[in-house]
């Protein structure tokens, strides 16, 4: 919107200018995005904790320690994150551009499913919520739309074209089975999220560490002098999407201030499937989907961990891990809650600092 507004102003040499500089509207999105949960973030606490009363439900066969030290602490926070970072990116990036409104809409369609599940299981005090099903079928139909959408806006050379990392020249002809692969990067990369979300602090932090990795491939991608220098594909419009993600971590920092253990609120499914989705869209719109998988993946070892659980479980009736995911594997092994979020941390930094390579490698 400033951008809109400011820049017709500007002679080309004093302060309206700097509106037309992505890196100076990422910093203000950035910026506004942590004083809007600094601002709000307390009043939407208190909110929460006076409708839920009882606060998010906690499961029955999960860690024994959850029962007692979680119990009562309100859920939904997820309003939180989602209010700063579509406020500041609706005040900082360019409004003409498709490839902002597409990830706005992924992020606000999971957010909407989100907020629903969490709404069931408040209001009835249960672990159930919104079935998996009707979950799933809402979340396809979202990462449906939003892949159509992405191919409409992509170069005709690019659309419907898989990128390679590391093998900068290669693309894969995928036509229109490039819809049902986005669906499932959009849709998987949701849930993975999602189900990260089980200790204090433990999903925000890789979000914000993915954001800021997609954040540079985002302004990388969309310049022309950079792709040719580094050998990638050209995607006007997408460097826009780095004002996107400066949003994400400003809104994510905000509301790890209140989600730093003890957490004062949890960001529920609203916040976790709206930052995975938002997460799976950019990859698609950057046609960096295989290297999320690389940048996001601690979030694929928790979705794996959940998977291999259950497959090996109707198989055998044993167990491969003591708990999944794959972090209450360790708690249940008698690693510290902090222990196991701050390595978790540390594994994100390494894993998004590999992806980012992969930029450089020809």
């Amino acid at each position: 919107m400033l951008y809109h507004l400011l820049t017709p102003l500007s002679d080309g040499g004093d302060l309206f200018n700097l509106f037309r500089y992505i890196s100076f509207r990422a910093g203000g999105a950035f910026l506004t995005a942590l004083l809007f949960s600094f601002a709000f973030g307390r009043p939407i606490i208190d909110a929460l904790r006076r409708l839920q009363k009882k606060g998010q439900p906690i499961r029955d066969d999960g860690p024994e320690r959850h029962l007692i030290e979680k119990a009562g602490t309100p859920t939904m926070g997820g309003v939180m994150i989602l209010g700063s970072l579509v406020f500041a990116t609706l005040l900082w990036a360019r409004l003409d551009v498709g490839h902002v409104w597409m990830v706005l809409f992924v992020t606000l369609g999971f957010g909407a499913i989100g907020f629903a599940d969490d709404f069931l299981k408040v209001s009835c005090f249960n672990t159930r919520g919104v079935p998996g099903r009707v979950r799933l079928a809402a979340g396809f139909a979202i990462a449906a739309a939003a892949a159509v959408w992405a191919m409409w806006l992509q170069p005709e050379a690019l659309s419907g074209r898989l990128a390679l990392p590391v093998l900068k020249g290669a693309l894969i002809d995928l036509g229109w089975l490039f819809v049902p692969f986005a669906m499932i990067v959009i849709v998987g990369s949701a849930n993975a999220v999602n189900l990260t979300d089980g200790l204090d602090g433990l999903a925000i932090m890789p979000a914000m560490i993915a954001g800021g990795s997609f954040g540079v491939i985002a302004y990388v991608v969309g310049r022309v002098d950079f792709t040719e220098y580094l050998g990638l594909h050209y995607v006007p419009g997408t460097g826009e999407i780095a004002v996107f993600c400066a949003a994400l971590i400003g809104a994510g920092l905000g509301f790890l201030w209140y989600n730093a253990p003890p957490a004062m609120v949890f960001m529920g499914d609203t916040g976790s499937l709206a930052l995975g989705g938002a997460l799976g869209a950019i990859a698609v719109a950057t046609k960096h989907e295989i290297v999320l998988a690389i940048i996001g993946g601690l979030f694929v070892v928790e979705a794996l961990s959940v998977i291999i659980q259950v497959l090996y479980f109707k198989l055998t009736g044993k167990r491969v891990f003591l708990m999944a995911p794959i972090h209450h594997h360790f708690e249940k092994k008698g690693w510290q809650e902090p222990t196991i979020v701050i390595r978790f941390w540390i594994i994100s930094v390494i894993l998004a600092l590999i992806g980012l390579a992969t930029l450089k490698v020809r």
